[in-house]
């Protein structure tokens, strides 16, 4: 099975729609384990060295951003901001859906900003690699704060809650975490938060929509080259001059692959005009 390293390049829509549809695995390259170990041993010393609130780590979240939280509950805090989000709700979102909010998320937390163990972001491949898929409900984001209920139902299983898709079976956290021999994710000070934070749930969306879109757009443009030919209809319209008096892009795009898929044909070329003048749509027959 073909392997893919999650390195700090960006990912390109057809390099993400080639990991998802190809069914290629994943691995955390050197770089972004150096990383990611980075930022955690920062993060530690952070919270040991002061005693000044830092939000999220040692204090509530949002209108409880006063009340401190003291270390040895700072776990514990990471773990409950997980299960008080995680009520989205509606029908289960499509496995391939979950897949790309995976991959996203741990291309995100593998630049090595958001201060997460590397043994988090690890298990959140394992999950992406043995298709072991949270369910997530398609309702409870909250836009621009972030997908946060979708990202907690995303997280749960890594402390032994919420549940799984595994080879079409839905299955608890607990029960996924005894099948696989998988040990319980301990949850550092700001990991819950960074699980959450982010819009890899819209995002995947966006992904699979645009991506498919484009599918569409070559398909028509396919289909409406081949009945052009079919219809015995005319190349003109699709001419580079006549596109380049109007200022849309698109279509533009769009006539130089329909020129593309009708090079060399022979019934499109029996009806060549003969352009009199080049700023004007006024055409007579050659003769």
């Amino acid at each position: 099975m073909s392997v893919h390293a999650i390195t700090t390049d960006e990912l390109s829509l057809d390099e993400v729609m080639d990991i998802i549809e190809n069914n290629i695995s994943l691995e955390l390259s050197g770089e972004v384990k150096t990383l990611i170990d980075h930022c955690r041993v920062y993060l530690d010393k952070k919270i040991k060295d002061t005693i000044e609130p830092i939000y999220g780590i040692n204090t509530g979240f949002g209108s409880l951003y006063k009340e401190h939280i003291s270390k040895k509950e700072l776990v514990k805090l990471q773990e409950n901001i997980i299960q008080s989000h995680a009520c989205g709700v509606g029908d289960a979102i499509p496995g391939n859906i979950v897949k790309l909010i995976l991959l996203l998320k741990i291309q995100s937390l593998s630049y090595g900003h958001s201060g997460v163990q590397q043994e988090t972001v690890q298990r959140l491949v394992e999950m992406f690699n043995n298709n072991v898929l949270p369910i997530i409900y398609e309702f409870g984001s909250l836009g621009a704060s972030g997908d946060l209920a979708p990202l907690a139902h995303l997280s749960l299983p890594l402390i032994g809650l919420g549940e799984v898709n595994f080879k079409g079976k839905i299955q608890t956290g607990d029960q996924i975490l005894k099948e696989l021999d998988w040990k319980h994710v301990k949850l550092k000070a700001k990991e819950g938060l960074a699980l959450l934070n982010g819009t890899q749930f819209m995002s995947a969306y966006g992904v699979w929509n645009t991506f498919h879109g484009k599918r569409l757009i070559k398909l028509a443009n396919l289909v409406g080259a081949l009945s052009l030919d079919a219809f015995d209809g005319r190349i003109e319209p699709f001419t580079s001059e006549v596109h380049k008096i109007r200022p849309q892009h698109g279509q533009a795009l769009m006539a130089t692959e329909v020129r593309n898929y009708l090079a060399g044909s022979q019934l499109i070329s029996q009806h060549k005009l003969h352009v009199q003048d080049p700023y004007s749509f006024r055409c007579i027959p050659q003769v």
